[in-house]
């Protein structure tokens, strides 16, 4: 794949917008080095996360915003490859909407990572892989039409899928699906919506994630900031790191700019989010 004036072609968006995921084969071989490098050097500078704690494999560990936290792993949302990617999908306009790193361990069950109908504005993860994955060895694995959500198949799944012993006669990790055996440097990407697990994995599962999505319109800006606002239980002030936004030229400060004009009410959620945990029991 070349580098520059990265594309999608027309097959891939239509294949994208009938069974919500695509990936990508070595995509990133050249930068795979310095990427490894940076997000353990991540890790390293957090003390092994927001907790100051090591990765102890008992449960996951994340860091958020993760790419924030490093100039190199940045400037990801300035290479041709993942630009060619959002704006194919998502146009020329769209949101960097935060990251996270972590450590997964063990089974991760099936779920999405939204709820958004038809007619939303597209949310989508860019998901990097930085092990070799298998499908028993916790490669992610996505169920094909899952994310378009108002139609009966994916309502369907999205009702029943949690009870699929009781309802179906199989373990989760016996639903037809895509797994995607992967190796250090390949790139996967799914809608928010598309049903999503991992089976069998160890206990030092690294990944990393990019959050995009279409533009919001400007009668719908109430509900971005609402999107914005679940962020607050991270305990962040801000949407983005200081790294992210220090480094940013024209056009990445293009993809930062709607977020950053309407994160302002996320320091106040944060502060009430580390107070409800900070605070005493009562009983």
């Amino acid at each position: 794949m070349k580098k520059q004036n990265f594309k999608l072609t027309d097959q891939q968006i239509n294949f994208f917008q009938t069974f919500g995921y695509l990936s990508f084969p070595g995509l990133l071989a050249d930068r795979i080095d310095e990427i490894d490098r940076e997000f353990e050097a991540v890790w390293e500078a957090h003390g092994g996360g927001h907790s100051g704690k090591p990765h102890e494999g008992t449960a996951r560990s994340c860091i958020v915003p993760f790419i924030d936290q490093s100039e190199v792993l940045s400037s990801l949302l300035d290479d041709p490859r993942i630009l060619g990617i959002a704006t194919s999908l998502l146009g020329d306009d769209f949101n960097y909407l935060g990251s996270d790193g972590n450590y997964y361990v063990g089974d991760t069950g099936w779920h999405s990572d939204g709820g958004h109908r038809l007619e939303d504005p597209m949310h989508i993860k860019i998901a990097f892989y930085l092990d070799p994955l298998t499908r028993d060895t916790g490669a992610l694995r996505v169920i094909p039409g899952s994310h378009r959500l108002g139609e009966g198949y994916a309502d369907r799944l999205t009702k029943q899928i949690r009870d699929s012993q009781d309802l179906w006669g199989i373990h989760g990790r016996d639903i037809p699906a895509v797994a995607f055996e992967t190796q250090p440097a390949d790139v996967v990407m799914f809608n928010h919506n598309t049903k999503h697990a991992a089976f069998g994995g160890g206990t030092r599962r690294r990944m990393f994630t990019m959050n995009l999505c279409e533009r919001y319109p400007d009668n719908r800006l109430a509900e971005l900031r609402e999107y914005i606002g679940k962020s607050a239980r991270f305990w962040i002030d801000r949407k983005y790191g200081e790294k992210m936004v220090r480094t940013a030229g024209p056009e990445r400060r293009r993809h930062l700019e709607q977020v950053m004009a309407n994160d302002g009410h996320l320091a106040e959620l944060a502060r009430q989010a580390r107070e409800r945990m900070t605070e005493p029991s009562r009983g």
